[in-house]
């Protein structure tokens, strides 16, 4: 391989016109990606790109997806290490190439080491500013939000990082419809009061005022990602919140147990199978203390709560605890919306939708945003 003179390092505290996406702490010495979707935005000259990248994980490694001029061309699954990546080279120097480096994996609580972080740029063209997108949304969600089963064969069971995908998702599928930029929240197996498993820790609006506090381990907390999120620097116009899927799991799981101090956790089913009452109400309560806790934090957008990729047994206590929200708070920028349910057709792996089920689901939501955006004008 000939080696580009040309070739210049940039670090990225140092380099201008480049745009961050996801939640960050705002350090750039270096960036570090936490969640799915994450990740960096440039416009650039030149024939030659790289990055550079610095890697660990014990047990979940990093994936992510490179986009040029918005058509993915690369999935890389990233080894430990920290080391040069080649994004692209031999292209046109004189043209601009929009570049976007996409983290493909949610964060890994059960993996501490799990980290992906970028320090440093090199090439030989110049970096042009990248533009502000006239929409901004936020994602919540689960597995479905952190696109697993998007990628990969109808009868892939393994519960691996290689099977999660943000560019087939129908996060990224909406932004782009729209022309959005966006975040996303999201952890498989996690609902709004409880995980799958009747586990009251697998709740996502316990940790969503901080910058990622799903993770765990004493070297995330170094990273920051425990502190609270900075929600001033940016402020969404939509948020979509994705969850009620896991929160009716728990009723046909079995018993979770806090080993910690004995309590046992269950969502209870009526002996003729319907929901108990009191814990159905409790969830309710859930959703309806989540609601109030994203207008202290997102003070002016439209809360959209999105469901039923995977069914809509929630879906009458999701539009009881809105309306109860809304009646308490005269709060008129809230609404329910119904995902178009997964086919048998358009099922991904892991029982999970696929992408073709993700591009119905972003189609279809965001005709929903249009429509909530063009009565703001």
């Amino acid at each position: 391989m000939i080696d580009n003179p040309n070739l210049k390092v940039i670090a990225l505290s140092e380099a201008e016109s480049l745009k961050v996406h996801g939640r960050t702490t705002g350090s750039l010495s270096p960036l570090t990606l936490f969640w799915t979707g994450s990740g960096l935005e440039l416009n650039v000259t030149g024939s030659e790109l790289w990055i550079e990248l610095e890697v660990d994980y014990d047990i979940f490694e990093q994936w992510i997806t490179i986009l040029i001029n918005s058509e993915p061309v690369s999935r890389l699954m990233l080894v430990p290490g920290r080391y040069w990546l080649c994004v692209f080279r031999g292209m046109d120097k004189a043209k601009a190439k929009n570049v976007r480096i996409v983290k493909d994996v949610q964060p890994m609580g059960s993996d501490p080491a799990a980290c992906l972080q970028i320090h440093a740029l090199k090439s030989d063209g110049s970096f042009l500013p990248v533009e502000d997108r006239p929409v901004r949304i936020e994602f919540i969600g689960d597995s479905i939000t952190s696109g697993e089963g998007a990628i990969g064969a109808r009868q892939e069971e393994d519960w691996i990082p290689m099977l999660f995908s943000a560019v087939r998702s129908y996060t990224y599928m909406t932004a782009a419809h729209l022309n959005a930029d966006y975040r996303v929240v999201s952890q498989s197996g996690w609902g709004v009061l409880c995980g799958w498993d009747n586990n009251p820790n697998s709740s996502i609006p316990r940790y969503y005022e901080q910058v990622c506090g799903v993770l765990t381990g004493e070297r995330n907390r170094a990273l920051g990602a425990f502190e609270q999120n900075d929600f001033d620097s940016w402020q969404p116009d939509i948020v979509v919140v994705n969850l009620g899927t896991n929160d009716a799991g728990a009723f046909n799981s079995p018993e979770w147990k806090d080993e910690a101090t004995g309590k046992v956790y269950k969502q209870r089913l009526n002996s003729d199978g319907t929901y108990n009452a009191e814990d159905l109400k409790a969830f309710e309560d859930a959703v309806e203390a989540f609601l109030f806790k994203l207008r202290k934090c997102n003070k002016n957008a439209h809360i959209i709560w999105a469901y039923g990729m995977l069914g809509i047994p929630m879906m009458p206590a999701i539009c009881r605890a809105v309306d109860s929200y809304m009646g308490k708070t005269g709060d008129e920028k809230v609404s329910v919306f119904r995902l178009p349910q997964t086919r048998e057709e358009t099922l991904g792996a892991r029982m999970h939708p696929g992408a073709a089920a993700h591009e119905e689901a972003a189609k279809a939501l965001a005709e929903r945003i249009r429509e909530l955006l063009s009565q703001k004008k």
